[in-house]
């Protein structure tokens, strides 16, 4: 495992989605792997941490997902824009070198056999919480988060530090058509409160 990823305790693993990031879904099942990208994906719940996710029912990784009952949402960065891109419009049903032609390379942390996409700015790995009504009616998964890991060069002390890292460890945020926004400045309010509280 890449020597900057660093694990964050799962009561702050809410906040490596709050601020509203493009993902990278990933599943495994019976040997197959695949990744796609989701712009629909929040934290819900706080303890046990929850997450949301949209996967259509078109989408090869929904069966992976359905097929193990686990998936992977992973926060990818400015310097993975294309990769993004690609993980979102090409399919594996259509392309079965899909990783390869996305430029994906995938790594695992032990205890878990969902695969995680390298060179992500966080990783989230979620056990799914049936809700067969929703999943088919709504195509919306829930997973409680049972593992969650940041890249400690932008991620410390239970918050993003984007201003401070580099660049292109900065998360994105789809709009359309192939255009992303980089996350821009911080900007603090006067909450009242201590920094580590939500």
């Amino acid at each position: 495992m890449n020597e900057h990823i660093v694990p964050v305790p799962l009561e702050k693993s809410y906040r490596l989605l709050n601020h509203g990031p493009t993902v990278l879904v990933s599943a495994t099942h019976e040997g197959v792997d695949n990744v796609m990208s989701a712009a629909w994906s929040c934290a819900l719940d706080f303890s046990p941490p929850k997450v949301t996710v949209v996967l259509d029912k078109a989408t090869s990784t929904r069966g992976l997902v359905e097929g193990s009952g686990y998936f992977a949402l992973q926060v990818p960065n400015l310097g993975q824009v294309q990769l993004t891109y690609d993980a979102g419009n090409i399919s594996l049903a259509d392309a079965p070198d899909k990783l390869k032609q996305c430029g994906i390379e995938l790594f695992r942390v032990e205890a878990w056999d969902t695969p995680l996409v390298s060179g992500c700015s966080a990783w989230l790995i979620c056990k799914v919480i049936p809700e067969p009504h929703i999943q088919q009616t709504y195509d919306l998964f829930i997973g409680e988060v049972v593992g969650a890991w940041a890249d400690g060069r932008v991620f410390r002390n239970g918050h993003w530090e984007f201003d401070q890292a580099d660049p292109r460890l900065r998360s994105l945020h789809y709009v359309a058509g192939g255009q992303f926004y980089a996350i821009g400045e911080s900007a603090l309010a006067d909450t009242g409160k201590a920094a580590d509280q939500p």
